[in-house]
């Protein structure tokens, strides 16, 4: 069995705090892996930390993207949606509470080999629950046509950040309008707009029924884990700091 820690966090936190602890839990990996591995029969087995976290809704942009071409900001603004941006590259996502965001984070520095292997994971877990995933040239996990699941990677000195999305029953109508990728960007893929691409796997047939996106955590990180480490009260501190970068209103709309 893989010894993937979970990260057991507090939820109804800004998106940007579950950034903030992937970095946090990123650069003190090799300090804190000591810790995580008293119930492991050998700390130098752990393969990696997870966690999973869903928010309210909010628009989160990569790190070199301009964010009046990704956002549709006036109705964001209007609708109450929060708009951040993150340190690692990709595109604009679109998250909410029917919205199933996945941290993992690993030791090991070989960051591409690290995406790729937790692609096949997360696609050989959705497969083991009914649904016929297979990872695409662009980093997405599909399911037939349509996509189910973006991810990006962040690579750190000591250790390899990866963050993705699984859509279980994510408002499409709020993500359309509230994201605006380029028509360039959509012809890429083959498809004329955001909602032709995407699919939430609530609605996709011969799977199993998770009743609420909370289930699907569930079964998701039972697939992923098999010790748990709750955060002490130094390290939810810590990770209020590292949030306090991501808040920085220069950070946000920097071009």
């Amino acid at each position: 069995m893989t010894n993937n820690i979970l990260i057991h966090l507090p939820s109804s936190k800004r998106l940007v705090w579950y950034l903030a602890a992937e970095e946090y839990f990123a650069k003190n990996i090799q300090t804190l892996q000591q810790g995580f591995g008293k119930g492991a029969e050998n700390a130098k087995d752990i393969c990696g930390l997870f966690f999973t976290w869903i928010v309210t809704p909010t628009v989160i942009f990569g790190r070199h993207q301009v964010m009046q071409n990704e956002v549709n900001v006036a109705f964001c603004q209007t609708n109450g949606i929060a708009m951040y941006r993150r340190k690692s590259g990709g595109g604009c996502v679109y998250a909410d509470e029917g919205n199933l965001m996945i941290s993992y984070i690993s030791p090991s520095s070989h960051s591409e080999q690290v995406f790729q292997n937790y692609l096949d994971r997360m696609s050989d877990c959705l497969r083991r629950m009914g649904y016929d995933a297979v990872k695409s040239t662009h980093n997405d996990i599909m399911v037939g046509e349509h996509k189910v699941s973006g991810n990006a990677c962040f690579a750190l000195p000591q250790a390899t950040i990866v963050h993705g999305t699984l859509l279980y029953d994510v408002n499409f109508e709020m993500l359309q309008q509230a994201i605006t990728p380029s028509q360039e960007k959509l012809a890429k893929h083959g498809v004329q707009s955001v909602r032709q691409r995407v699919k939430n796997l609530k609605n996709i047939a011969n799977a199993l029924d998770w009743q609420s996106t909370q289930a699907l955590a569930q079964k998701i990180k039972e697939f992923w884990c098999n010790q748990t480490y709750i955060p002490t009260e130094k390290d939810i501190q810590e990770i209020d700091k590292i949030e306090q970068e991501y808040l920085d209103p220069a950070f946000i709309s920097r071009l």
